[in-house]
């Protein structure tokens, strides 16, 4: 297994597969399938809007040929590639289509990749403002199938009425080829059940062996090519690609949590082509591992705390009559016996990293917390299904396998941030992490282990964000006080570099925009359709 370090670094930046897409979307996995031709099938709803023949904007030496290409939209049916896909493309409101970019931007003459996107059209295309792109977060997540739930919340709204709603695949993500799959199935369920918690010099020994042979396996089956392409500074290249094929002058943008990443990376590298963004659950594109994962740590056990008071007050809570103090503790002492054994469920088994994994999933959003005193009383009776059911959402796991997000998510994190290499940085994050979220501390010694990266086979291309960016039009950066993976704080320090305004929202929640608080909505609305921003930072209540 990977070490505590790898475990809880690569939770730093998956927050919107947790709270976009499982609250609006599911959060399945992949059925397989490649990447169609555009002519699936009819194009619903009359035929698309007319879009250039050339490129709209400036253009990068070399690339004319993406930048002024026409996208042939069709059906999305083909496009699926998970069982949540199948039933969300159905629709025929939506249409479907394949972008072609390149796969190494300083070689535009070679290999390509081609993006699935997913479109809502615009109610009243005679009021159409152009599209409004939406990345859920991860890396690793399919915007076709969040922006395909999402749409049913702008039904409607001023919103689905002005815009083209638009979701993408990331390259190596979803409907994209070439995919990014390092594991089959029967290999990430071994892996998920091979917990190796020993903190020895011999089990670090293990487990840096497994990370090397990991990192080698990524490179084998995906390709190097592949994997020193699937950053966040290409995601954002292929964005602007998107632009000019969409017939936008300018890009309107709306990102959770990662994509508040892809969002900055975008605005340092084509500042003047930026319309409007909005940024919620935003990231620090510069944030210190140490740091960030002490902050980390500290929002989780904020939302375990939360949860435990709120449990409190339930008929039926899985403290039973212990007091609050002895939560943490408590918690530890039901997980504990899956250090020793994998509980059965059915012909799977639940680990103690599923059981964590289960808990730290339904704590990014207090929607999920009867799920969690459910699945919690559960454990206590030696039932272990409702837990190893809100880890297969974390892990994207369907009745058909993984999705590969956590492979592409790896790939990712490994190129956009240097390796951590030094054992001492390592255990001293993991100590700071435990320390600060004393509810996940499995009892161990912290790891000096290091996590694939520190031996993935290509070097990072991603850099430091710029502290100030000239010509950027003013963008919304959201922030949520009580979020476990994002901390508000970093909302506050984005939105001073950015030169944005800060739209606050008290709750218990990772990402809030377009998920039922109208105060939040209203402003956010507001600003993209209307680019009118308030006044001053705001704070919205639910």
């Amino acid at each position: 297994m990977h070490p505590r370090i790898a475990r809880v670094s690569r939770l730093l930046r998956s927050a919107a597969v947790l709270a976009v897409v499982c609250a609006l979307s599911g959060c399945t996995a992949e059925t397989g399938g490649q990447l169609p031709d555009n002519d699936a099938g009819p194009v619903p709803n009359g035929g698309p809007v007319p879009y250039p023949h050339s490129a709209v904007g400036d253009v990068p030496p070399g690339l004319d040929r993406f930048y002024s290409q026409r996208l042939s939209w069709g059906g999305c049916r083909p496009f699926a590639t998970t069982d949540r896909d199948h039933q969300l493309f159905e629709d025929l409101a939506f249409q479907c289509a394949k972008l072609e970019v390149p796969l190494d931007y300083a070689n535009p003459q070679g290999r390509t990749s081609q993006l699935g996107l997913l479109r809502r059209p615009a109610d009243n295309p005679q009021a159409r403002l152009g599209s409004l792109l939406v990345n859920p977060g991860g890396p690793g997540v399919s915007g076709m199938a969040a922006v395909a739930a999402f749409a049913k919340a702008v039904n409607g709204t001023d919103l689905g009425r002005r815009f083209d709603l638009v979701g993408f695949d990331p390259r190596g993500v979803g409907a994209s080829q070439p995919k990014i799959v390092c594991r089959n199935t029967q290999e990430e369920d071994a892996e998920r059940l091979n917990i190796n918690l020993d903190t020895s010099p011999a089990g670090v020994a293990k487990t840096e062996n497994d990370n090397r042979a990991y990192a080698a396996l990524c490179a084998q089956r995906v390709g190097k090519d592949v994997l020193a392409n699937a950053g966040t500074r290409d995601v954002a290249r292929d964005m602007d690609v998107m632009r000019s094929a969409l017939g936008d002058a300018k890009l309107t943008y709306l990102g959770y949590s990662y994509g508040t990443r892809v969002a900055t990376s975008y605005a340092e590298q084509f500042p003047g082509n930026v319309r409007a963004m909005v940024l919620d659950g935003a990231l620090d594109p510069n944030g210190n591992l140490v740091e960030s994962l002490a902050s980390q740590g500290a929002g989780f056990q904020q939302s375990f705390e939360a949860f435990v008071d709120w449990c409190r007050a339930q008929t039926q809570c899985w403290l039973g009559n212990s007091p609050r103090y002895l939560a943490n503790q408590d918690f530890q002492h039901l997980l504990l016996p899956l250090q020793a054994a994998a509980l059965p469920v059915g012909t799977r088994k639940l680990s103690y990293t599923d059981a964590t994994i289960g808990t730290i999933q339904a704590l990014y959003t207090d929607q999920l917390w009867p799920r969690l005193n459910q699945g919690l009383i559960g454990l206590a009776k030696g039932d272990g299904a409702t837990l190893l059911a809100l880890a297969d959402i974390y892990y994207q796991r369907d009745t058909h396998g993984y999705s590969g997000s956590q492979d592409a998510f790896t790939a990712v994190r490994c190129v956009d941030d240097p390796p951590v290499r030094d054992p001492a940085v390592v255990r001293e994050a993991d100590r700071r992490y435990r320390e600060a979220a004393p509810f996940l501390d499995d009892g161990h010694s912290p790891s000096a282990a290091r996590d694939a990266c520190a031996f993935w086979p290509v070097p990072p291309t991603g850099s430091l964000g710029a502290d100030q960016l000239d010509g950027l039009p003013p963008v919304l950066v959201v922030s949520t006080t009580g979020d476990p993976a994002a901390p508000y704080q970093t909302g506050t320090e984005v939105a001073r570099r950015l030169r944005g305004k800060l739209l606050s929202y008290e709750g218990n929640r990772h990402t809030v925009v377009f998920q039922g608080v109208p105060c939040v909505d209203e402003t956010v609305t507001d600003y993209l359709v209307r680019l009118a921003l308030p006044k001053r930072s705001t704070l919205c209540v639910t």
